[in-house]
């Protein structure tokens, strides 16, 4: 076994290093490179080479219960178990694919306001238009929540906030932030979606409060909002 993980990374390591780490002759492993390949051994490797495949064309989504699966599918006579090993030693991991998180839930109770953008996210200057969305971000502890304002003039984020719960709180911060940066005095348009953050009656409030006027995409317009976190 550690000759053969010797072998593997020749062309990255010099031989007689690797030996002294591992606690191994270099005569020894120039010894074992003549010997002919066991069968055990040869099966493995053709076996981890259809892992691999296997792994490869999922784009590494695969762990090896699904790996399994597949090979079994093929006519592999083949233990769980042992894809499971050939997977740890070759560090060869599935990764899941995300799921969707809705971040746009409309509360019917709130009041909506007119979509007064239309799909027109041009400005002629600093602080006339902002627009507004909620993103997440998958983190060990859990989903963050990222509430993001961009002046539609610059496409600069002028205002942003970042939170574990996707609450009014989160939005009415990064507005705070917006504002206290960029301190806007003349007329000012702030347009998001209609989720429940953004029609509260706390964040209405802040935005009555700077004298700025609302603005909300158009139910089901996927196309009104992408723009800012795809930015």
């Amino acid at each position: 076994m550690r000759y053969a993980c010797i072998r593997r990374r020749c062309n990255h390591y010099p031989v007689r290093l690797m030996c002294r780490f591992l606690d191994v002759s270099a005569s020894g492993y120039y010894a074992w490179l003549g010997r002919p390949e066991g069968a055990r051994v040869r099966r493995d490797r053709e076996l981890l080479e259809k892992v691999r495949c296997i792994h490869e064309a999922s784009k590494g989504v695969y762990g090896s219960p699904r790996v399994y699966a597949e090979l079994k599918a093929e006519g592999v006579n083949v233990g769980r178990h042992k894809v499971a090993h050939l997977m740890r030693s070759a560090r060869l991991r599935g990764c899941p694919k995300r799921r969707y998180r809705t971040t746009t839930q409309r509360d019917p109770t709130h009041r909506v306001a007119h979509n007064l953008l239309k799909q027109d996210f041009t400005a002629d200057g600093p602080d006339q238009r902002w627009a507004s969305d909620i993103t997440y971000i998958a983190t060990r502890q859990g989903w963050l929540y990222l509430a993001v304002v961009m002046d539609l003039f610059s496409r600069r984020i002028v205002g942003w906030s970042m939170s574990r719960w996707m609450s009014r709180h989160l939005v009415v911060d990064a507005l705070r932030m917006a504002v206290d940066a960029r301190r806007p005095t003349g007329s000012l348009i702030h347009h998001s979606d209609r989720g429940g953050q953004y029609s509260s009656d706390d964040f209405r409030d802040e935005l009555d409060k700077h004298g700025i006027t609302a603005s909300m995409s158009s139910t089901g317009n996927c196309y009104d909002c992408d723009y800012v976190t795809a930015a």
